[in-house]
């Protein structure tokens, strides 16, 4: 007999879908290139970064536009005594006026507006991008801390489960007549200094994703899956790149936004201009008039109101300039720095890997022969243990700290740099 199929009928999507919830649901994990994209999503600096470009970007709009025309309203001539006194119709003088005028910047005025908006746009496109680099850079940063403890903490079951085989023997040995008493306590201590170290660890695991969870939110939480990451690392090219570093890279629309201010500075010697065209009403018995006038600015005392704001403006692209090359030697000496760190823990955990830990464990194996033999106490294997346990997770942590190191060069100079 066949059994009746509750999906019969249903369309193909709807069936599948059905299946997999009806599956056991398995347990979401955590990349790093997980985090990257979600860090792209969630981090409200890069909002704030977006919101600022968009505000550029539409302010450069009306940067070259002439002023708004302004609307004039107006009685002129109205008699104050005789007997037309406040008629605004019998005397000929009188007249109701209305008018248009128009404020006329002067071409250089504009130009310079226009470039300085432009340059506003390219600051915080690039200001952006930075923001970018370092939501990405603190993100893997934080990502890399996380799985480093992740990987020290999975590393107990095997030191509890090696702290349990020793215990064992030691019981073995002592109900052989064997050993001392005192033994007993040894392998029980080994385990509560397993415990308080990995309390510890727990700590410094929260403490890893609640930084995590700054760039990425309430997905930090998950476990963490995959492998540390594995950035190529080109010294030379970064030396070389050194002037593309992001922060370095905002100086460029921030030097043009200053320089375009000190040329709007100086269009301020150049005298503005509006004209004006009224219609004047009189009463019946009068004609009708009309007022077209010119205002020009005169910008006769430049020494004591133009010149001191040139000067200003032109400081402060001098700053730019000086801070741009103290930037610039600040990062030079940062990245060689960092690369030196990275070139020394690569060192490191090549000797760990090849050197460090296998002699540790070559300790373990030799003192735990001699105290089966007799030849030595139980204190010297607990004691070289204790060295094995450190040694592996210094292994895991010299491999964390590596990692971080290649995310800070290959996130800053790297990473979508030729």
């Amino acid at each position: 007999m066949t059994s009746p199929n509750p999906c019969r009928g249903w369309p193909v999507p709807a069936a599948v879908a059905m299946m997999l919830f009806a599956l056991p649901g398995q347990a979401a994990s955590l990349s790093l290139d997980d985090a990257l994209q979600l860090a792209e999503r969630n981090a409200p600096s890069l909002s704030a970064q977006a919101a600022r470009l968009d505000a550029a970007q539409n302010a450069a709009i009306p940067a070259g536009e002439l002023p708004d025309p302004k609307l004039v309203l107006g009685l002129q001539n109205v008699p104050i005594e005789g007997e037309d006194r406040w008629s605004v119709d019998r005397d000929f003088m009188t007249m109701q006026m209305v008018g248009v005028m128009q404020e006329m910047p002067s071409r250089a005025k504009r130009e310079a507006r226009i470039e300085t908006a432009r340059a506003s746009v390219d600051r915080a496109a690039t200001e952006a991008a930075a923001e970018r680099v370092k939501v990405r850079r603190e993100t893997a940063l934080a990502w890399i801390s996380a799985y480093t403890g992740q990987r020290k903490l999975a590393r107990f079951d095997d030191f509890f489960r090696e702290n349990r085989l020793l215990a064992e023997a030691v019981q073995a040995r002592l109900a052989g007549g064997r050993g001392q008493a005192q033994d007993a306590v040894e392998p029980r201590q080994e385990a509560a200094q397993l415990a308080e170290q990995q309390d510890e660890l727990e700590l410094q695991l929260a403490q890893a994703r609640a930084a995590l969870k700054r760039w990425i939110g309430q997905d930090a939480g998950l476990p963490l899956s995959g492998e540390l990451p594995s950035w190529p690392i080109d010294a030379p090219q970064y030396l070389q790149a050194l002037h593309r570093h992001p922060e370095l890279a905002t100086y460029e629309p921030m030097t043009r936004e200053a320089e375009a201010q000190v040329r709007e500075a100086e269009a301020e010697k150049k005298p503005d201009w509006s004209w004006e065209v009224d219609y004047q009403r009189r009463g019946r018995e009068f004609g009708d008039m009309m007022t077209v006038q010119f205002t020009f600015d005169l910008p006769v005392f430049s020494g004591s109101r133009q010149d001191p704001k040139i000067a200003v403006r032109r400081a402060q692209v001098n700053e730019l300039e000086a801070e741009r090359e103290a930037l610039l030697r600040e990062h030079a000496e940062q990245l060689e720095a960092d690369v030196a760190d990275y070139q020394r823990l690569d060192r490191a955990v090549s000797r760990s890997r090849a050197t460090l830990v296998p002699l540790a464990e070559e300790k373990v194996r030799l003192a735990l022969a001699d105290y089966r033999a007799g030849k030595s106490e139980l204190a010297s294997v607990i004691a070289a243990r204790r060295e094995l346990v450190q040694a592996r997770l210094k292994e895991i942590d010299l491999q964390g700290q590596q990692a971080q190191a290649a995310a800070r060069l290959y996130f800053t100079y790297g990473e979508g740099r030729p």
